[in-house]
Order: C-alpha cells, then structure tokens, then sequence
C-alpha cells in the first residue's frame, strides 16, 4: 500500500519504537503491466495472401516507432490497510516488465511525498515531543522542528538508498514480488527472505544488495547529523539492524495484505 500498499512497502532514530514506526511509511507498491499473449490455429492451411497495395500516401505515424509504454507506478487505491502508502508490492509476479532508473527515483519521491507519510512522520514528531526524546532537541516549535527533520530526513534517505540508489546501481528491482500461494508459514519464510535475495531488472535471483548494503550507507549518513551522543559504532549497528527488521516485517505486510484486502472487499452472497 512499508515496507506495504507496501505494497503491502514501499516504511526519531534515538527511541526504538519511533523509529520503527516512521519507517513503517516507506512501504509502496508498483504493479507491473500484463502482456497477452494471442494463440495461433494451426489447424487450417494458410491462405495465399493477396497482393499487397502500394499505397503513394506517406504517413509519419506509420513511419515513426512506437514509444515505450512506462509501467504504472502505483496501482489504484492500494494502501497497506487501506492507509500507509504502498509502491512496491507486485501481485503477479509472473506477469511483470523491469521498471526505468527514471522510475524507481520516482518511487521514492511518490513515498515521501505522500499526504500520509507526511502527516505520519509529522504525529510521530509530535509524540517524541511529548516523550521528550532526544532532550538536546528541546522544546516548543524548534524541537517539534529538529524532531520533524530529523525523522524525514531518516526516513527520506533510507527509501532513497534502498529504492532508487542502490537499484539503481546495481540494476536491481526494488519491488516485493508478492508470492501468494502456499501455506502461511511458507508464504512467512518466503518474505522474510527477500531481505536478502532480490531480482534483478532481468529477472534473475542476487542477493539483496540494496537493502543490505543502501541501510547500512543510510545508517552511516543518518550517524553524522543525530545528536553527538548517538554518533557510534554501536548506534550506528543498531540502526542498520533495526531498519533490516522493519523491511522483514513490512514483506510480510506486503505479502499477505493482498489477502486481506481481498476479503475485505468479497461481496456479500447472496441470499
């Protein structure tokens, strides 16, 4: 609809349960376009074609190649339970074309400029204010400020890194491929999973690098503006781990919120 949309998805850094969360925004889903395939009767001899006419009009658009056809980048009124913004979650994994660098940038920016990711991360500001999280932030409106940017700006640069840099780079999708059949724990397993297994814009299977390797560099960036207190090692690790946490949990989001949504949505039998 965090990630999940997530899209099913699409997800302050100093208090745990903020962080998770905020980036709990990032989740987006981007469904990718189906291709018909038309059936040829081979059952019949070919008939002799007719002479072709030799037509002295010239027409440009005949003339002029087709333009690629871009991927939608969001379906229509998917949301992760109906709320958080969802980009990234592919339902059909089977029927899928590889998205553009021009894309998966503009994933990003559909994330973080969603109303909801907005307004959330401006809520969750709110509440560190109120827990007086981060106390060298102080209070009033410039602490409601250093907490509000410091929340976008983690939040910003880990959707950055892990949906368009890094895809971007090393030419990976970063969409969830929803797997949607089998039991749950399979299904479970399976989502869990892609942390560290990913597809590449051809469609092969490599490890997940822009998720490990794009929320470690975001981890690092996000080090050298929190507090001086925070700018360790120690926090540093606990971040990374914290965010490959949150992506575990948004695939699972993601994977079974097509379900879900589904069920919702089921007309009543009729009597």
């Amino acid at each position: 609809m965090p990630n999940a949309v997530r899209i099913c998805s699409p997800l302050a850094k100093a208090s745990g349960l903020f962080r998770l969360a905020a980036l709990a925004a990032l989740l987006s889903a981007v469904p990718a376009g189906a291709q018909e395939l038309a059936a040829a009767n081979s059952s019949f001899l070919p008939e002799t074609p007719a002479p072709a006419q030799i037509s002295l009009h010239y027409s440009s658009a005949a003339a002029s190649p087709a333009s690629p056809v871009e991927p939608a980048t969001t379906p229509k009124n998917d949301r992760l339970f109906f709320l958080m913004p969802n980009y990234l979650t592919v339902e059909n994994k089977r029927q899928v074309t590889s998205i553009s660098a021009k894309t998966k940038f503009k994933l990003s920016e559909k994330t973080m400029t969603d109303p909801v990711t907005i307004s959330f991360l401006g809520t969750l500001a709110l509440l560190g204010q109120a827990r007086n999280s981060n106390p060298s932030y102080g209070q009033e409106l410039a602490g409601y400020a250093k907490r509000y940017g410091t929340l976008y700006a983690d939040t910003g640069i880990a959707t950055l890194m892990t949906t368009s840099v890094f895809p971007t780079l090393l030419h990976q999708d970063p969409r969830y491929f929803q797997l949607g059949t089998g039991s749950f724990w399979h299904r479970t397993k399976y989502s869990l999973s892609r942390i560290l297994v990913t597809r590449s814009d051809a469609g092969e299977i490599q490890p997940n690098y822009s998720v490990v390797v794009g929320n470690a560099v975001a981890a690092g960036i996000a080090s050298s503006y929190h507090p001086a207190s925070q700018r360790t090692v120690g926090n540093t690790l606990g971040i990374w781990g914290t965010n490959l946490a949150l992506n575990s949990l948004c695939n699972m989001a993601k994977e079974f919120w097509p379900d879900i949504r589904r069920k919702l949505r089921k007309p009543a039998a009729l009597d």
